[in-house]
């Protein structure tokens, strides 16, 4: 069976088991109210509204249920009916009362299995016995439609697939993905927090969070500085005229925060970085031989994100991007483009990710500007995609408002896809703020803009490297890079004249010298994905050397500091992800 027709096959097989557990529930809880239930990636949830807490217990209970549904084989039937009847079938379900009165049609689509019908499109697999192995797998809150103004219901989430064995192995990553989840890490290892007091999607970065994160954006600008961006900053607030002259203000509205007032004016946060660099552009006249101009900037922007979908670092309501604009001439724009696409491969593959999907995301549903510019812009990226041989996918209706753009989801080390780096052209603002350059006939013309992050943001992309590694940084990327554990008291000089020595020679380096035992220093300091353990007693004194472990348990000995500075500095040097 082909890819595609298999995920086909799986949606519908998913989907159908939400309705399962649905039908499970209203036998278990008479009086549940439905929200939601569709197919997710491998599984599915149901948002219910139930007159008493779910804890983990019920979930066995709800799965036995789920059981004897699948047992019965019923049917799935589908049947249509206008709004009036659909009113009437689904009186006593407040949830499904509303989504019908937003219908635009006048006929409403049910599916029914056995004794539970509920509004749906489909599809479906032909009856509940088709539903193969499932597993419920947790329980959260979640907001009727996302919204935390409305009711607070209860989602049951659940992983369908065809075996035994696929299920086990879902659960064993799932495992592993809890042990990696960088909220746990990040508390752990002492690299950030986020504070209800301060408000919710704000991050602190700890020192040690705060090093990893100067380690990324230093190489960010020297590599930068190498491609010929120039670093600009720009203020967090502006005006909000800008951003109504721009068509955030219509377009994004819903995301942007409350307009403060400054001597009788009124001024936003920044939620992009653009506009700052398209004033900075139009402070003089550029011609057509001073492009393209290359300008970057780490800016920290600001959005709003509903509370019920914030998340740790991956999702928050203040962040930096590593953004930069290139403001160049049409003729330009597929070089321009080209040489982003490299970059943006480039720096993934330094940090350790070499997989990674590419979409080519087109026009929205809501966009400014005219089609024609949509097409012309679309086709550039299509171009550079193809010439540089990139298999791509079409993800329709998902570029941003003000032109289409190439999207890169880099994959983890579980196989999981984050949003990285973003490639966007743009014609529309150019438009809206006259940006132009003078050209070679000495007239006026419109620059092209293309707004990327390679990327993305700093906080998603340092989730994503936590989870990644599982804590456990590349030797050039871990905060401390070797701790040296005396054994006793009196190796306490020798090991603060080794620290000196490893700190001048570019290793960050520290001294555990608290009065514990040897064993549960090095316990801990694997606990904090230490890369090297230096461990001195009496023979290392007398021989000038250093015991080194590390972070896997392995023990290799005696060695020489020489041989020891040689093996780090050499993956510090080339900024390695391979082993220590």
């Amino acid at each position: 069976m082909a890819v595609e027709e298999r995920k086909a096959r799986l949606e519908r097989m998913r989907h159908s088991a939400a309705h399962v557990m649905a039908e499970a529930v209203q036998s278990l809880f008479p009086e549940a109210k439905f929200g939601i239930g569709p197919a997710i990636e491998d599984g599915f949830y149901y948002d219910f509204e139930l007159s008493r807490t779910l804890v983990p217990e019920d979930l066995p209970t709800i799965e036995a249920r789920m059981k004897d549904v699948v047992a019965a084989n019923s049917p799935f039937v589908r049947e249509e009916m206008d709004k009036a009847q659909a009113m009437e079938l689904f009186s006593a379900q407040p949830y499904k009362l509303e989504l019908i009165q937003e219908l635009p049609d006048e006929t409403v689509g049910t599916y029914r299995q056995g004794s539970f019908v509920d509004l749906c499109r489909g599809p479906h697999v032909d009856s509940t016995g088709d539903v193969k192995v499932f597993k419920l797998t947790g329980i959260a809150g979640a907001y009727w439609r996302g919204d935390e103004k409305r009711p607070m219901l209860q989602r049951i989430y659940g992983v369908a697939f065809d075996t035994e064995a696929e299920v086990e192995d879902y659960l064993a990553r799932l495992a592993e993905a809890s042990k990696r989840d960088h909220r746990k890490l990040g508390k752990d290892l002492d690299l950030f927090s986020i504070h209800e007091e301060a408000g919710p999607g704000l991050v602190h970065w700890h020192p040690k969070g705060a090093l990893v994160r100067q380690i990324i954006e230093d190489f960010w600008k020297q590599e930068h500085r190498k491609r010929g961006y120039d670093i600009v900053y720009t203020p967090h607030i502006a005006k909000l005229d800008l951003w109504k002259t721009s068509g955030h203000w219509d377009f994004y509205r819903e995301s942007l925060y409350s307009p403060m007032d400054i001597e009788g004016q009124e001024y936003i946060v920044k939620p992009m970085n653009c506009l700052g660099h398209i004033l900075m552009y139009k402070t003089q006249l550029r011609s057509y031989r001073s492009l393209p101009l290359r300008w970057a900037e780490l800016g920290t922007v600001y959005r709003y994100e509903r509370s019920g979908v914030l998340h740790g670092l991956a999702r928050v309501r203040g962040f930096t991007q590593d953004d930069a604009h290139i403001f160049c001439r049409p003729d330009q724009l597929e070089g321009e483009v080209s040489e982003v696409v490299r970059l943006a491969g480039f720096m993934l593959d330094m940090f350790g990710f070499r997989d990674y999907e590419l979409l080519l995301s087109t026009r929205p549903e809501k966009y400014a500007g005219t089609i024609q510019v949509w097409e012309e812009a679309t086709e550039a990226l299509r171009k550079v995609l193809e010439h540089l041989g990139l298999d791509y996918v079409v993800d329709p209706g998902e570029g941003v408002f003000y032109g289409p753009k190439i999207d890169m989801k880099l994959r983890d080390a579980l196989g999981r896809l984050w949003q990285g780096p973003t490639i966007q052209v743009d014609f529309n603002l150019p438009e809206r703020f006259d940006v132009n350059y003078i050209g070679d006939d000495g007239l006026e013309h419109r620059v092209v803009m293309v707004h990327r992050t390679v990327l993305g943001s700093m906080e998603r992309f340092v989730a994503c490297l936590i989870e990644h590694y599982g804590g456990a940084f590349p030797v050039w990327l871990s905060p401390v890079q070797a701790i040296i554990i005396p054994i006793a008291d009196r190796h306490l000089d020798y090991a603060h004249e080794l620290a000196g020595e490893i700190e001048q020679g570019g290793v960050r380096v520290q001294v555990d010298d608290r009065t514990e035992r040897m064993n549960l220093k090095i316990r801990e300091a694997q606990l904090m994905k230490i890369p090297y353990m230096l461990v001195v007693g009496d023979k290392e004194l007398d021989t000038s050397t250093l015991s080194l472990r590390l972070r896997s348990g392995e023990d290799l000995g005696s060695v020489p500091l020489p041989e020891f500075m040689s093996r780090a500095r050499a993956l510090i040097e080339a900024r390695t992800p391979d082993k220590l």
